[in-house]
């Protein structure tokens, strides 16, 4: 790694920095580091060594560079000193892929114990978060790409399901054959379809906790998808702000009032049809497969068994058509 480390400094002009590297999550895809120097420029660098091929990174990172100079609130990419986002490092037959982010401004809403900024409600937030996600989508629709990243049925489709997830998982696999062909029926066009985050949440935004503005980063799981599928990400990440409460009905309300409140934001950038939101609760499924899926890969990239209990509930819901965190089909939308 200290070749690795030795190469970055100098294809990124960072001699001077001190180099730290941030604890990988689980599930983690990458090696990531925080370059600083004198405690005030402050960059990202990412190693990335899991073989994926250099045009990912690529339309990755141009994406990045074209929301970022188009008024999105992300965190920029820079160039090496080859004037290239994405540097290629090989050492021993192992190909590595480097690139160097704007360090996002302000900080993890998880870092600061869930509580937004002093004096704030979180309605702010909640408008916030998804006018930062319209304004994201609203580029998308008139991007146009150098390099193409995957669509979702590249990656989610019954091959893929079948080779990853064991026969003993019968019952899930079955389940998510059926959603994958009530997807394909979903129509693609520019307005609702095209480049997304597709891990559009709170661990993957840092707030200013001064101004309430969000700053987005870690685009490499970006896919061509359905605009609705972030949205329903955040459904599902809303839902830890009233799990607590006792009260069904209190909760329901609760996610109502959040979920209203993203679109509010939302559609302030950009729209969202009304038949792309009557299908929430498909999409929302979407959203548990990824979450399954992902349990299972990295289960095969470090060659472990899978604790059940890890997607037991978003199994279950899919198997026993159960809707999922507070949704109440065919009743959110109605007033």
């Amino acid at each position: 790694m200290k070749n690795i480390l030795e190469y970055a400094k100098a294809v990124y002009a960072l001699k001077t920095f001190e180099i730290k590297s941030i604890p990988g999550h689980e599930g983690g895809r990458n090696q990531v580091y925080i370059c600083s120097e004198n405690n005030e420029n402050k960059y990202v660098l990412r190693i990335s060594a899991l073989g994926d091929k250099k045009e990912d990174y690529l339309a990755e990172t141009e994406f990045v560079h074209y929301l970022a100079q188009n008024g999105a609130s992300v965190a920029d990419v820079f160039p090496s000193i080859n004037d290239k986002y994405v540097e290629k490092y090989e050492e021993n037959g192992i190909e590595v892929y480097l690139s160097l982010f704007a360090y996002a401004k302000g900080m993890l809403i998880s870092d600061n114990g869930y509580r937004y900024r002093d004096g704030a409600p979180l309605t702010e937030y909640f408008y916030n978060t998804g006018k930062t996600l319209g304004k994201i989508h609203q580029l998308s629709k008139t991007y146009t790409a150098n390099n193409t990243r995957a669509d979702y049925f590249d990656i989610y489709n019954e091959d893929y399901i079948n080779k990853l997830i064991p026969d003993i998982y019968e019952d899930l696999k079955c389940a998510i054959y059926n959603r994958l062909q009530q997807f394909r029926k979903f129509s693609k066009q520019k307005n609702n379809y095209g480049l997304v985050h597709f891990d559009y949440s709170d661990g993957n935004y840092h707030i200013d906790m001064n101004t309430g503005e969000l700053t987005v980063f870690d685009f490499d799981n970006c896919v061509n998808c359905w605009y609705m599928f972030d949205l329903a990400n955040l459904w599902t990440h809303g839902f830890g702000w009233c799990q607590f409460e006792s009260d069904p009905q209190k909760r329901f309300d609760f996610m109502k009032m959040y979920f209203e409140t993203i679109l509010t934001g939302y559609r302030s950038e950009t729209d969202i049809g009304e038949g792309d939101l009557l299908e929430l609760p498909l999409f929302i499924d979407m959203v548990l497969i990824e979450n399954i899926v992902d349990e299972f890969e990295c289960c095969a990239r470090e060659g472990e068994e899978l604790d059940y209990e890890d997607i037991e509930d978003a199994a279950e819901c899919l198997i026993r058509n159960i809707p999922y965190a507070g949704i109440m089909e065919n009743e959110f939308f109605e007033d």
